[in-house]
């Protein structure tokens, strides 16, 4: 597939390194102080200052780094000019999908082990020395960097060449990138942290922003998903992650340091870690009892959850789709295919980049005629849940399906089944049905009668082709309609639902659009709870980060049930699918909101 990179990147693990090399910002201050410390070493676990809190701990921010952690520097816009960095040719790019060859062999060898270990730590040491002694590295001034000019030189430096961000001394030339035998590993770029920041990532934290980094030492200057090193203002190792100069991500941590030092294996190897935790994805799926006899289709890597920030895979039956949503997994493509095909045994994956997010990640999207997919538009596969026959396509809405909303099917299922073995009928109203999984698994409950709404025509469609693959169209019918017109119409004519499913599109794309976001809310809960019969059920979703992370969906909808003059009773409030893991350390990743309540 040809990329078009604001810095030009190889499959594998680094690209081909340019002549200049970059030290930068106030390292240099750090390495002058430090020299003046006689035999300061700097290889041992960071023993940073913990208070207890990340700012995953902080209800006022929950977990995000706040606003003013950011400098100046880093939010004033700039055109950047990329460094000119060339992708590995011929052997040197195969070599990025060697992954885990001869793992089992080292493993056996308990010597090499340590052998590794040590030279990880030590190689922070190594590296650090020879900051210390390099006498061109300069503090970037603020007004240096933002005029673009290079910073002050002083007496006898070398020539300095300057892009903004970085000063970078010609004459340097170490390309060196391997932890050897002896622990040098002059080639791996170091993060270093401000002070203080480090013990933001001590509970797990995987997401390093722009305003928590100090400086980069690296030569050449690290691009788009390549390993480094993060370290705390001493020098002291934090973990390792990926990098990218372009996002306000800057580092996706991939380890922390107790991790490394007690299995350094795929330390600073990103195949081999890719493979690694694909495999850890699966097996957790199975011990969750995926893929079953009556359900094909899951989330197999749920990003930051399965510690792999920025993918996302669902199987759906014979096939895996993937949503490439960071600069790193867009890199290491074939790595992470390769390693998918290995863990499932599925062969056929379907790669789905979200160049909305990547353009932010600093690539461009190339030519389509060019961007080779093995989907297509009109392909529908067939898969499973809970027993019922679903059409999915590879190239629909998210990967195609929405299985973050199985257990919640489940959970009305059920509650449908209970009033029809009661002999009760049961009417429900599907509002943004898509495909009608909630309204198919109720008409496969039991219900009577099943109403499904979307303003997709194609939407309408599946779910009508969805129905007729159960033998359930007697029973559900969809049809497209703007689903505020259509509550108004419904409010008007007295119609009224045993069950009302309202799960709208993300209404809150960002914290911004939240108090917008939460009127629409309001509106349209208002509209749904007018046609529950009393004592009906409301199942309510929201889909917007913002808005769950935020905690005040159900506060919202007592609200909605206030104006309206009923009186609600929770039932249930859930997330996402079991399969939709999280970080506990990352509250971001929860975006999902399912509440279910009796109106009165």
């Amino acid at each position: 597939m040809t990329m078009l990179l604001s810095h030009s990147v190889g499959a594998g693990p680094a690209a081909a390194p340019r002549s200049n090399e970059v030290v930068h910002r106030r390292c240099t201050a750090v390495a002058h102080a430090t020299r003046q410390k006689s035999g300061a070493s700097t290889s041992k676990t960071s023993d940073v200052d913990v208070d207890g809190r990340g700012p995953t701990m902080q209800s006022s921010t929950r977990g995000r780094t706040k606003a003013g952690d950011i400098t100046k520097r880093e939010t004033k816009p700039h055109k950047a000019r990329p460094p000119k960095e060339s992708a590995p040719q011929g052997d040197d790019a195969g070599e990025a999908g060697e992954g885990l060859e001869g793992l089992d062999e080292l493993l056996a060898d308990e010597g090499a082990v340590r052998q590794l270990r040590t030279s990880l730590l030590a190689s922070l040491s190594a590296q650090h020395e020879q900051a210390m002694r390099s006498e061109q590295m300069t503090p970037t001034t603020p007004d240096a960097e933002a005029s673009g000019s290079p910073p002050a030189l002083p007496a006898g430096a070398a020539t300095i060449t300057a892009d903004r961000r970085t000063t970078t001394p010609k004459h340097n030339t170490d390309k060196s990138a391997t932890i050897n035998g002896d622990g040098a590993a002059a080639g791996v770029p170091l993060v270093v942290l401000k002070k203080d920041k480090a013990r933001l990532f001590v509970s797990g934290n995987p997401m390093v922003y722009g305003g928590a980094v100090d400086c980069v030492i690296a030569r050449p200057p690290p691009g788009i998903g390549e390993p480094v090193m993060v370290t705390d203002a001493s020098r002291r190792p934090v973990g390792w992650g990926v990098y990218n100069p372009h996002s306000m991500f800057r580092v996706r941590l991939f380890q922390m340091q107790s991790e490394v030092e007690a299995d350094p294996r795929v330390a600073l190897n990103v195949p081999a870690l890719v493979q690694l935790r694909v495999r850890q994805a699966v097996e957790l799926r199975r011990a969750l009892g995926l893929p079953s006899a009556d359900t094909n289709v899951y989330r197999l890597i749920n990003s930051e959850g399965d510690r792999l920030s920025g993918l996302v895979a669902d199987v759906l039956g014979d096939t895996v789709v993937v949503q490439a949503g960071a600069g790193w997994v867009q890199r290491y493509r074939q790595d992470v295919e390769s390693a998918i095909r290995a863990a499932t045994g599925l062969t056929r994956v379907v790669w789905r980049p979200l160049w909305r997010i990547l353009q932010e990640e600093g690539l461009q999207p190339p030519d389509e005629a060019a961007e080779a997919d093995t989907g297509t538009e009109t392909e529908m596969l067939e898969v499973r849940e809970a027993g019922l026959r679903l059409l999915a396509s590879p190239k629909g809405q998210k990967t195609g399906f929405y299985a973050d909303q199985r257990d919640s099917r489940g959970f009305l299922a059920g509650l449908v089944r209970a009033q029809a073995a009661a002999g009760l009928p049961v009417s429900v109203l599907d509002l943004c049905c898509y495909s009608g999984g909630f309204g198919l698994a109720a008409a496969a409950a039991g219900a009577t009668r099943v109403l499904g709404v979307d303003s997709s025509e194609p939407a309408v469609k599946l779910a009508t082709a969805n129905a007729e693959l159960n033998g359930l169209s007697a029973t559900a019918s969809f049809v497209r309609a703007d689903i505020s017109d259509f509550m108004k119409a419904a409010v008007a004519q007295g119609q009224q639902y045993d069950v009302v499913v309202l799960d709208p599109p993300k209404l809150a794309p960002d914290r911004s659009a939240l108090a917008r976001a939460r009127i629409k809310y309001l509106r349209l809960n208002t509209l749904a709870m007018r046609l529950v019969r009393p004592g009906g059920l409301l199942m309510t979703c929201s889909c917007s980060g913002a808005m769950t992370q935020s905690n005040e969906f159900v506060g919202m909808v007592v609200e909605a049930a206030q104006q309206v003059g009923r009186q609600p009773t929770l039932l249930r409030e859930a997330g996402a699918a079991a399969d939709h893991v999280l970080n506990p350390a990352y509250p971001e990743g929860e975006y999902l909101t399912n509440v279910t309540m009796r109106l009165l």
